[in-house]
């Protein structure tokens, strides 16, 4: 008898055991990496305004090309607002922009980059960027590349100092890219005539191109020549006949995102670039799909998705209707 009482505590203190490791083995849920990110900070004396974000990054190094107030227009278009403040806003660091540029072309995609600055119904104010893997998923750059490493620190300088009181939320976005670059990209031969120029051809594509979005409610707030304002400043030259990018934006796309996602300001205006080298016959333009707003911050409903991917195609439509 005494040896079955034996077994019995054994076995007891076993399965006790196996129970206690059991409890301590349960998995930690992994923090899912995120392609968007959101610094926000109280703001109750009311001294963070897009205004002091604005030269706060300036003063860094990260110059602003416009940051435009959307309430203004979405009053008049809409006639409501969803947020007491609600900004797109566009910048850039010449140097790391340079660097990124000579290494990677399709960085033309982010250049420049894109920020949304909004005030939320506690009086908070956010502002809402990319994360370097962000930056790095869309356009193909190693997510450990030292000069987007360097851009993703300033930016978060930027932020820690613009709203020194600030922090990171910490967002629970499941995005379903599953890592792929989600990219629209164009090409075309380029053959002149003898008395076109090289700088008669791209004035006119670009006039064609301007001239094809502009009455279909697109607006182009920023232009950047590359070229002129980047490469020729850094001596660096005789690579390139041209590179130049344009941010692109529609009232009837971003209205109806940021009632739900004011976040996805992070890829909006979106950047549209083209270029060609001097030893390709081949213009080659780009822009990052819509559907990077749609998977990292989980845009699901409808009145989102059908103005994003009706406008996205007909950028595409008109590429199209240019280059064929």
């Amino acid at each position: 008898m005494k040896k079955i009482y034996t077994f019995i505590l054994a076995t007891i203190l076993s399965i006790s055991m196996l129970a206690c490791n059991s409890r301590t083995a349960v998995p930690v849920k992994a923090k899912v990496i995120q392609d968007v990110q959101v610094f926000t900070s109280a703001n109750n004396d009311r001294q963070i305004t897009t205004q002091s974000i604005e030269e706060t990054f300036d003063g860094i190094g990260l110059s602003v090309a416009g940051n435009n107030d959307m309430n203004k227009p979405f009053n008049l278009r809409f006639k409501k607002t969803y947020y007491k403040t609600y900004n797109l806003a566009m910048f850039m660091s010449n140097d790391l922009t340079f660097n990124l540029i000579k290494k990677y072309p399709q960085f033309g995609a982010l250049t420049p980059l894109t920020m949304s600055i909004w005030e939320d119904k506690d009086g908070n104010m956010n502002v809402s960027t990319l994360t370097i893997n962000g930056m790095a998923r869309a356009t193909k750059i190693p997510v450990n590349d030292p000069d987007l490493v360097a851009y993703g620190l300033l930016i978060k300088k930027a932020l820690i100092t613009a709203m020194p009181n600030g922090h990171f939320k910490e967002l629970a976005y499941l995005p379903s890219h599953n890592g792929k670059a989600l990219q629209v990209n164009f090409s075309t031969k380029v053959e002149l005539d003898e008395d076109v120029s090289m700088e008669d051809y791209i004035e006119d594509f670009e006039a064609e191109f301007e001239g094809e979005l502009e009455p279909s409610g697109f607006l182009l707030p920023n232009y950047t020549n590359v070229q002129e304002e980047i490469f020729d400043d850094k001596g660096y030259t005789g690579v390139y006949d041209f590179f130049h990018t344009y941010s692109i934006c529609k009232f009837e796309v971003i209205f109806p995102v940021s009632k739900l996602h004011p976040e996805a300001g992070a890829w909006a205006p979106c950047s549209f670039y083209l270029y060609k080298k001097k030893d390709e016959n081949v213009m080659r333009m780009g822009f990052l799909s819509v559907e990077n707003w749609i998977t990292t911050v989980g845009i699901e409903d409808k009145e989102s998705i059908e103005p994003l991917e009706k406008a996205q195609n007909t950028i595409k439509e008109v590429i199209y209707s240019i280059i064929e």
